[in-house]
């Protein structure tokens, strides 16, 4: 998939590949993870390329080798059998940069969603979504939004976690009792209904949403511009997107895969790094 997002055209950007050669593309270098002869993996064995494959990757980026790392689908229940217990990548690469603070964005063209809560159950989603957690997440999305898309004065919008914002408290208080302080206090809109939020960002009146959990994030995103999706990681001291998809097993290595939503994470990826590297530039670094 790779190989095939790479051959879509060329990119601004010198391409360093982390992990098993894909002939013909066109890296710079090829960074050494130990690979098992060529047969079927076991699951456990696909974990630790991919697990040390991102150790790596951060490890560039962390030394300045690197301006941005970009990561293909991973399968979270591998990474686990060779000994990567975190709930995903993002967990991951938060503790490999010291432990950071980070939040979990998905960008498709104009609509960028903040997710507050990941993957967890939904029934644990009211007692997660704590008024301290949407600021921190709002901070860091401003963060982001400012030194990464060059945006002045980021606009956001934190997205209801009932129906109708809570109906007045008809349908849960968590909207006026959580919510709606911790949009005052990020100077967000909100919170606004699910069913509107996300259209009137794409309309270009937000430049990103907060969502309370995943699956409404996730399927506003999906919905807006399903294999254009990318993750991005934000909070991190660089940048780290990948596509918006999963591993898909059952047509993994039949070269059938789309590979949009990777040439849209390469095409991202090479953005935010210019961005990145031209604000460290004016103040010096």
């Amino acid at each position: 998939m790779v190989t095939k997002a790479l051959a879509l055209g060329p990119l601004d950007a010198e391409i360093v590949l982390i992990g098993n050669r894909e002939p013909g593309a066109g890296s710079r270098e090829q960074a050494q993870v130990p690979l098992p002869a060529p047969r079927s993996l076991l699951p456990e064995e696909a974990g630790k390329i991919a697990g040390e494959a991102v150790q790596e990757a951060v490890r560039l980026a962390l030394a300045g080798e690197v301006d941005a790392v970009v990561t293909g689908p991973v399968h979270k229940h591998a990474l686990h059998l060779a000994g990567f217990r975190y709930p995903g990548l993002t967990e991951l690469l938060s503790h490999l940069a010291g432990d950071v603070d980070v939040a979990m964005m998905l960008a498709a063209g104009a609509l960028r969603v903040v997710l507050v809560t990941t993957h967890i159950a939904l029934k644990d989603v009211p007692t997660q979504v704590t008024g301290d957690r949407v600021v921190r997440c709002g901070r860091i999305t401003e963060r982001a939004l400012r030194g990464w898309w060059g945006i002045a004065a980021p606009r956001l919008a934190v997205c209801a976690l009932n129906p109708h914002a809570g109906e007045s408290g008809l349908f849960g208080d968590e909207d006026a009792r959580v919510l709606e302080p911790a949009a005052r206090a990020l100077g967000a809109a909100g919170p606004l209904p699910a069913d509107t939020v996300f259209v009137r960002a794409l309309k270009g009146e937000f430049d990103a949403v907060l969502a309370p959990y995943h699956d409404v994030g996730m399927t506003a995103v999906k919905v807006a511009g399903f294999g254009t999706g990318v993750n991005v990681t934000l909070g991190l001291p660089f940048p780290r997107v990948a596509p918006d998809h999963g591993t898909a097993l059952d047509i993994a290595g039949k070269g059938v895969a789309d590979p949009g939503s990777m040439r849209a994470a390469l095409e991202l990826g090479t953005e935010l790094a210019r961005r990145t590297q031209r604000a460290d530039a004016s103040v010096g670094r």
